[in-house]
């Protein structure tokens, strides 16, 4: 008797994860029995605001330099495909697809992000919902909605697990280490996965998580570490799909588990993997962003903003401007800069994001074009900024990540300061209308009028849609470019 071929057989006919009260069985069981009648209304309505947010992301990002760049290094090794590369007329293989539209989303700092457990949610389940859905050849939007919803709720519960903003301390590209397994359980609802098929894919994802944050400073790969992360949980649940198996218990093994090792040395918390499923929903605290720029920038970007409302500021009056920040903002968005500066390094670092907004009173996409960043004015001001780590602000743990505090000393002997226990996208999250605001103000010039307002109304109305194919013709035709 083979008994080798009999274990492969059996390991892959049981239905059930090996363990179905640990907290990889709790969450693969209730990813497989999720339904959208499960999901609240009010949840349901937020996935879909943050997938129009992704999309236009994705709008802006498509056309980038090193978007182009990207499209054709990619295009080269994997030849054409059957899956939709966003804003640019052209298929590609599907795990292709997903490296690519992941990178367009997350490819200028407009996405979303989660403020306890930092990924950029969108760029992760989008891309591969997509891939899956052409793959599949005809999806629902509901089933598609029910999808991103599996994805937004699974990524920030393994970032908690591994105390979120700690990754990033430790020089991990936090959202890109544990997005791998958002992309995996949003393609394994469209795939219809069992729980125990399922298990098998978040071990899948879990073994290609990635990502150095050192890319932060000039490297074009920042771009695309969670399209890498979108590609590879894609990939997961694809794989599980056709029967090859993955880590089994992948969060709670000792040896080599994910936990276990992307966590050495900082106690991991595995009941945060399956804690408050169906009770607490993390996609109702997913931040959608008012800035062009790194998250942890937010909060000093809105306490100079209110400074800016009491005196107008102009950079000729500023003596110095002081900066304090909780440890894994200043470690992540603080060094000394020098020229020549790339995009990707002007949005982590809190002295140029400042030193702009001074002066164009605005932190969108023209401020962080090379011609921007290149001019002498913003160069003046930023040795006048002065950034320091508070370590009050991290007292209180997670919950004080956001804190930061600008002081301003004007030349004519005036002061003033303005503290923020965190970003106002993050105590106050942007409303569907202001929402919608953001998507046609990034959309507009990039693709007509008549194309903008249909993806707002498919995407709106997922749920009732019958077939994704719907949107993805939408977003197939070449997009503008946002800069050239």
């Amino acid at each position: 008797m083979n008994t080798t071929t009999d274990s492969a057989t059996s390991a892959t006919s049981a239905t059930s994860p090996t363990d179905p009260n640990g907290p990889t069985g709790r969450l693969a069981t209730w990813l497989a029995e999720l339904t959208l009648d499960d999901v609240p209304q009010h949840v349901r309505e937020r996935a879909k605001l943050l997938t129009l947010d992704g999309l236009a992301c994705a709008i802006v990002g498509a056309q980038l330099p090193w978007s182009r760049t990207a499209v054709n290094a990619v295009s080269r090794l994997e030849g054409a495909g059957n899956s939709t590369i966003i804003g640019w007329g052209r298929k590609i293989s599907a795990p292709a697809a997903a490296l690519l539209n992941g990178t367009f989303i997350q490819g200028f700092e407009l996405d979303d992000y989660h403020p306890l457990a930092p990924l950029h949610s969108a760029s992760l389940v989008l891309p591969s919902l997509l891939a899956c859905a052409e793959m599949q050849g005809s999806v629902s939007g509901a089933k598609f909605l029910l999808g991103a919803v599996a994805g937004f709720e699974v990524g920030p519960r393994v970032g908690l697990a591994l105390h979120g903003a700690e990754m990033l301390s430790r020089g991990w590209h936090s959202g890109s280490v544990f997005g791998t397994h958002a992309a995996a359980a949003a393609a394994a609802k469209l795939l219809d996965l069992d729980a125990a098929r399922i298990e098998d894919a978040l071990g899948l994802a879990g073994t290609q998580s990635c990502g150095l944050m050192a890319a932060q400073y000039e490297a074009m790969s920042k771009r695309m570490h969670h399209g890498f992360s979108a590609r590879n949980g894609f990939y997961g649940a694809v794989l599980a799909a056709g029967g090859y198996t993955g880590i089994k218990r992948v969060f709670e093994r000792e040896y080599g588990g994910f936990l276990s090792t992307f966590g050495e040395g900082h106690a991991p918390d595995a009941s945060q993997i399956a804690g408050g499923l169906g009770e607490r929903w993390e996609t109702q605290r997913i931040v959608v962003k008012p800035y062009a720029a790194m998250a942890g920038l937010h909060s000093p970007l809105d306490a100079l903003f209110e400074i800016d409302a009491k005196r107008h500021l102009h950079a000729d009056e500023i003596e110095r401007i002081d900066v304090e920040l909780s440890h894994a903002v200043y470690h992540h968005g603080w060094w000394e800069l020098e020229r020549p500066l790339t995009p990707v390094g002007a949005q982590m670092n809190v002295g140029y994001a400042l030193a702009v907004a001074v002066i164009d009173g605005a932190a969108m996409v023209r401020q962080f074009t090379p011609q921007r960043i290149d001019r002498n004015d913003v160069w003046s001001l930023i040795p006048r900024i002065k950034v320091r780590h508070n370590e009050e602000f991290d007292k209180l743990g997670p919950a004080g990540r956001g804190q930061s505090r600008v002081r301003i000393l004007f030349k004519d002997g005036a002061q003033l300061e303005s503290y923020r226990a965190a970003s106002r996208s993050m105590e106050q999250l942007l409303s569907g209308e202001e929402i919608v605001a953001k998507f046609r103000t990034l959309t507009n010039g990039l693709i007509d009028s008549a194309r903008q307002a249909e993806i707002e109304r498919v995407v709106q109305s997922l749920d009732k849609l019958p077939d994704i194919g719907e949107l993805v013709a939408l977003l197939a035709p070449p997009v503008g470019a946002a800069f050239e």
